[in-house]
């Protein structure tokens, strides 16, 4: 991947300092980016999602907070959760801050291309791509032609345009819930096509939910550390449009918890509340794998 960036350091009014990248002829680069890193233990935040759909606020501006790297790298290569490998720990264990600024009037796509040369310019990043047959899981159907009460059909691209204006672009994870006005779930006010985790009902208990997102979607969602799936999710439903979703469950913890709250656990879960199952097999998948990596120095 040719960068052609050079990097200058300008310090600003009060003391901040952020990395004014040059942009070469027929590379793509932000005007003015800044990376932190962050040890809070605040919520993470985005402007506009960080995952591989095309929900998008535009402008010009990149801004997302206490995202750990690994959000970044999916979101620059458009990756769901299971198509990078030889990732240090660290990549998924440290947050960081990424404020940036492009030219003109960039699509979601070009701010993705940005970002690829934000990471290899301050993160060092060298990657390329290879095809392994791999453990998966397929995603089916419980039974044939009926899905669960949290999953429920959307169709209305008019309540979509709504919520977006009503959240002015940001991206929720947690606050009060609201029927979605087609499917009548009861949701956070997510952005349409966005998928994410969410306040569940008890601090110990696991939730994620979606707003009008495909089901090829949910499966690429479902591998992360989060629900505990450690593969590769292709959607095997043969549902198609796009659809309202919430899953909450009671993770399991080693040692037990007697005092956890009780509930199903994620598979049982996935079978009431959605209606679905995963079926073990193996996949060939396209993977991108990281040759090198490495943590940035302070802006």
């Amino acid at each position: 991947m040719r960068v052609g960036l050079v990097m200058v350091a300008v310090w600003l009014a009060g003391g901040d300092c952020v990395a004014i990248l040059a942009q070469a002829p027929d590379d793509p680069a932000f005007e003015v980016a800044s990376v932190r890193s962050n040890k809070s233990t605040a919520e993470p935040s985005s402007r506009f999602p960080l995952g591989p759909g095309d929900a998008y606020v535009p402008g010009n501006l990149f801004s997302a907070t206490n995202q750990p790297l690994i959000a970044y790298l999916r979101f620059a290569f458009k990756l769901s959760q299971g198509e990078l490998l030889d990732l240090p720990a660290w990549v998924y264990d440290e947050h960081f801050d990424i404020a940036a600024r492009a030219t003109g009037n960039p699509t979601k796509d070009q701010m993705r291309a940005m970002m690829q040369a934000l990471l290899a310019d301050r993160f060092k990043l060298k990657v390329h791509r290879e095809r392994r047959t791999r453990p998966a899981f397929n995603l089916v159907l419980v039974r044939r032609g009926q899905i669960g009460p949290q999953l429920k059909a959307n169709t209305d691209d008019k309540a979509c345009a709504s919520s977006a204006e009503q959240t002015g672009g940001a991206v929720p994870t947690a606050g009060p819930t609201e029927p979605s006005p087609k499917s009548g779930l009861q949701l956070p006010p997510l952005l349409c096509g966005t998928i994410g985790q969410v306040s569940a009902s008890a601090p110990d208990k696991g939730r994620i939910a979606g707003r009008k997102v495909t089901v090829e979607r949910i499966a690429g969602f479902l591998k992360n550390s989060f629900t505990g799936v450690d593969r590769q999710v292709l959607d095997r439903t043969g549902l198609t449009g796009t659809f309202d979703f919430s899953l909450e469950w009671s993770p399991e913890r080693e040692p037990p918890d007697q005092t956890a709250a009780s509930g199903p656990g994620f598979l049982e879960a996935l079978q009431k509340q959605l209606g679905l199952k995963l079926v073990a097999t193996t996949a060939p998948a396209d993977v991108l794998v990281i040759d090198h990596i490495e943590r940035p120095d302070e802006n």
